[in-house]
């Protein structure tokens, strides 16, 4: 958008003597000028800067959120499977405590076993945490005999 000024000056050179009166020897000089004008140079360099580290702070939070969301599935998968060794064990009449199965296999998953619950029955629960770079998350699983159901 092109901003147009107009003024109407004096012409005061000196020269021949001009006819007419007042505003007879005045000359209308134009003016183009771009609204803004140099004062905002560089403001598009700014506002793609700003844009950038608006979409890093979004690309790493989205990213945290991922890893999160990963340390919860490994600590559910290592429960799961630890939770049904330590059953299998109960239930087949092993004489190694079910725990230290639930143990065993939770350490090989890449968790910590948190507590471990034996309910008889052949049914065991237990608690897993696991180390994420969001923190430490944790879940739970219970396995046993169809007919220990609740």
């Amino acid at each position: 958008m092109i901003v147009r000024r107009s003024a109407v000056v004096r012409d005061d050179r000196p020269g021949p003597a001009r006819a007419g009166a007042g505003l007879a020897g005045a000359r209308r000089i134009t003016r183009s000028r771009v609204p803004g004008g140099r004062g905002e140079q560089g403001s598009g360099t700014v506002l793609l800067l700003a844009l950038v580290a608006v979409a890093l702070v979004v690309a790493a939070m989205l990213g945290l959120l991922a890893s999160a969301q990963l340390a919860r599935g490994r600590a559910q998968s290592a429960a799961d499977l630890g939770a049904l060794a330590g059953a299998a064990g109960l239930l087949a009449g092993q004489a190694r405590d079910p725990c230290a199965t639930a143990a065993e296999v939770v350490r090989r998953n890449g968790g910590r076993l948190s507590s471990c619950t034996d309910e008889g029955a052949g049914v065991l629960t237990v608690r897993v945490a696991v180390q994420g770079a969001a923190g430490t998350a944790t879940a739970s699983a219970r396995a046993g005999p169809a007919s220990a159901r609740e």
